[in-house]
């Protein structure tokens, strides 16, 4: 599966657009990385527990996005984006979308 942030794919050719693939998961903090994180906070520096939960969050989105884009027979998602949303606090939705396409 061609993932993409382009709207065309060097020498291919997008014979059919199928629709929106989309993947998303609501993830939340957890007591002790909060912990840890507020004594980095004091102190200064990355705040590794977050990068890596966001890490970790951003490609379960990008996987179920082709696991959407797969149901629906394409080869290829082009224009892929990614969006963040808070759901409550200390939790946030990563959200993988793009255009599923069949490809020559």
């Amino acid at each position: 599966m061609i993932i993409t942030t382009t709207e065309n794919i060097p020498d291919k050719k997008i014979s059919e657009v199928l629709g929106i693939a989309r993947g998303s998961t609501v993830r939340a903090r957890n007591i002790g990385r909060d912990i840890f994180a507020g004594l980095k906070n004091i102190i200064g520096g990355e705040l590794s527990e977050y990068t890596k939960l966001q890490a970790d969050s951003r490609e379960q989105a990008i996987q179920r996005m082709i696991e959407d884009a797969k149901k629906m027979g394409a080869d290829a998602v082009i224009n892929v984006r990614m969006s963040t949303s808070v759901i409550t606090q200390g939790a946030a939705e990563i959200l993988a979308y793009g255009t599923a396409v069949k490809i020559n």
